[in-house]
């Protein structure tokens, strides 16, 4: 009798919903969830290396906007997010809309194109930091050797080059992810809306304008979204390349809050730094859909 309980008790869509879905509820719980807690636990208290701190609320928010080293990366965060954000999904794109034409070596030249974000970012910074750094690197050299500068860019130690670098890594590691996925979108488009569109009269632009992006919405707000997030939170280039450097120009959120939190043991002041990401996150990715869904709608 147990036994035929247990199987009635198995059989029923609930149990088995709870089963299939319990495993990841514990996995997020552990992995997300936990850590989360912790950051808001630390957030909350002037904790540091050497001390276990106590409970001072907000005070190590509201301090933030009083810190000019704060606002400053905040600036940079908000500048490296959108302008990365928009390089990548034009190139991506246009990437996207090149692949999906028959081209000799297709397959090829699809895989070859992942490489930038299959290769490990810190790998990645390493060789960008060879092809930018003042005193090796090769960009400077094919300027000076093919007579369009005398000495070649401040690439890493210019401020407004610094901040331009770290983007243009950014932008090379993430027009892969904006192509496949844009390239997987492009092939769910019917060819037969092209061939009636053509027939129509639509040239090139309009089949673009009322029958690409129409279709393609929902998935180009996923790839938005998450490109958002990743690039706002991004730690590995901006660090790899600048270090935050030079005089905090290229400093973002997550590398602030690392050199606050462990490289100098202010761990309370640093887990405030990286929660203020939430909300600015939160109201990008709003702001974000909202005026994508505008304009495509317009």
């Amino acid at each position: 009798m147990a036994r035929l309980a247990v199987r009635r008790w198995l059989d029923q869509e609930r149990t088995l919903a709870w089963l299939l879905v319990g495993p990841l509820v514990l996995l997020l719980l552990g992995l997300v969830a936990y850590p989360f807690g912790v950051a808001v636990q630390f957030a909350l208290s002037d904790r540091t290396l050497a001390e276990p701190g106590r409970f001072v609320g907000l005070a190590n928010v509201w301090n933030l906007w009083d810190n000019q080293i704060y606002r400053q990366t905040l600036g940079n965060t908000i500048v490296y997010t959108i302008g990365a954000t928009i390089l990548k999904l034009g190139a991506g794109l246009g990437l996207a809309l090149v692949l999906n034409e028959q081209l000799p070596l297709k397959r090829l030249v699809r895989s070859a194109i992942l490489l930038p974000w299959i290769v490990p970012t810190v790998l990645s910074a390493m060789a960008w930091l060879w092809l930018l750094t003042p005193n090796f690197s090769v960009l400077n050299w094919i300027l000076v050797h093919s007579g369009l500068s005398q000495r070649g860019l401040p690439w890493l130690t210019s401020p407004p080059l610094a901040m331009f670098s770290v983007i243009l890594v950014n932008t090379w590691r993430g027009i892969p992810f904006f192509a496949i996925t844009l390239l997987a979108g492009l092939q769910t488009i019917p060819g037969e809306l092209y061939e009636a569109s053509a027939i129509d009269g639509a040239g090139t632009w309009r089949r673009f304008r009322y029958v690409t992006l129409p279709l393609l919405q929902p998935i180009l707000l996923i790839t938005l979204v998450l490109s958002v997030i990743w690039t706002f939170s991004d730690f590995q280039v901006v660090y790899g390349l600048t270090q935050g450097g030079p005089m905090n120009s290229t400093h973002v959120l997550a590398t602030l809050s690392y050199q606050v939190g462990l490289a100098s043991g202010n761990i309370g002041e640093g887990a405030a730094i990286s929660l203020t990401m939430l909300p600015l996150l939160l109201i990008l990715i709003v702001w974000q859909i909202r005026h994508l869904r505008r304009g495509v709608a317009g």
